[in-house]
């Protein structure tokens, strides 16, 4: 059985100033940034010692690909035998050509922030993840004030490269229709993450073959549920994986409804690619595309509003 795992060690700094998260231009301090790096090398060695294939996606609170720590760990990672895969999500302001003597496991969730960087400039860093032959998908945020760069981003970035909107879902009104289909325009599978999903008592893989791992070792069964499961550390933490029912009442990040079986989302993006947010067999995109099953609402049920003006509890995903 392959395990998805999803690393947040206790870094929580970043070097851009984007107005909707909380640890814009925030810097930790040399001491916390040295606990941080110790549990990264700490939990690289349990993996290279865990006898399970495995699929990690390390979802740092901030960028993490800016420190060289991060960015070792990610060659080592995906140069180890069992490591199907092995992601991060970083705004590409990093020195890539660390990442030259990675394997074909690594792949890349390269962020695109308007309001902190142009379109040239971050196409050019995509270019740079061309050359050194590395596999990525790019994300942003769907803010309304965005939607140009973000349809020149799609025109310009080479056919092959899926460019995915984060639906910004703070507000039952956040879209209209015709801005729902401007977004469909640039990613076909948007209105995949447009809802909160009902998902209490809802069937979900998290905490049986997909769990959260911090710094300390404990684990959640995702970013969006605080109750820790066991530890990896500590011998036969294995125990702790089961089949479970979801106890959050709405969930709307892709990292954790891509986990819903009722969802099939596996049939969008194949195993492999569920964590990297690639869909299985891009740049062809299915008839389905937009409506797996027939309406995502046959699940969701409408959106409601969402608040996430400050950080949540330690472990908790804050989705946007």
């Amino acid at each position: 059985m392959t395990w998805s795992i999803l690393y947040r060690g206790s870094l929580s700094s970043c070097n851009y100033a984007c107005g909707y998260c909380p640890f814009a231009k925030r810097a930790n301090t040399r001491a916390e940034l040295a606990r941080d790096f110790e549990e990264l090398e700490r939990f690289v060695d349990w993996v290279s010692g865990c006898p399970r294939e495995l699929r990690l996606l390390l979802t740092p609170w901030g960028e993490a690909l800016i420190h060289r720590a991060y960015r070792r760990s990610l060659v080592r990672l995906s140069l180890l035998p069992r490591v199907r895969r092995v992601a991060i999500q970083t705004n590409l302001s990093a020195p890539l050509q660390d990442l030259a003597g990675a394997g074909p496991s690594l792949a890349l969730w390269a962020s695109f922030h308007p309001s902190q960087v142009t379109v040239e400039r971050f196409l050019s860093r995509c270019r740079k993840l061309d050359e050194l032959g590395l596999r990525y998908s790019v994300g942003v945020v769907g803010l309304r004030e965005h939607f140009q760069a973000i349809e020149e981003l799609r025109a310009r970035l080479p056919r092959a490269v899926y460019l995915w909107v984060n639906a910004f879902k703070r507000s039952p009104d956040s879209y209209r229709p015709e801005e729902v289909e401007r977004l469909v325009g640039v990613d076909p599978y948007f209105r995949f993450n447009l809802p909160r999903y009902r998902s209490l008592d809802r069937a979900c893989r998290t905490g049986q073959t997909s769990f959260t791992v911090d710094g300390k070792g404990d684990v959640r069964r995702c970013h969006f549920v605080g109750q820790v499961l066991g530890n990896v550390y500590e011998p036969g933490f294995e125990d702790c994986l089961r089949e479970r029912l979801c106890p959050a009442e709405r969930c709307g990040c892709h990292i954790g409804y891509v986990h819903r079986p009722e969802l099939r989302l596996e049939e969008v993006f194949g195993e492999d690619g569920l964590l990297e947010r690639i869909p299985l067999g891009w740049p062809e995109v299915d008839s389905r595309a937009g409506g797996l099953p027939e309406s995502p609402a046959g699940v969701a049920g409408q959106a409601e509003p969402h608040s996430a003006q400050t950080p949540p509890p330690s472990g908790v995903w804050q989705e946007v």
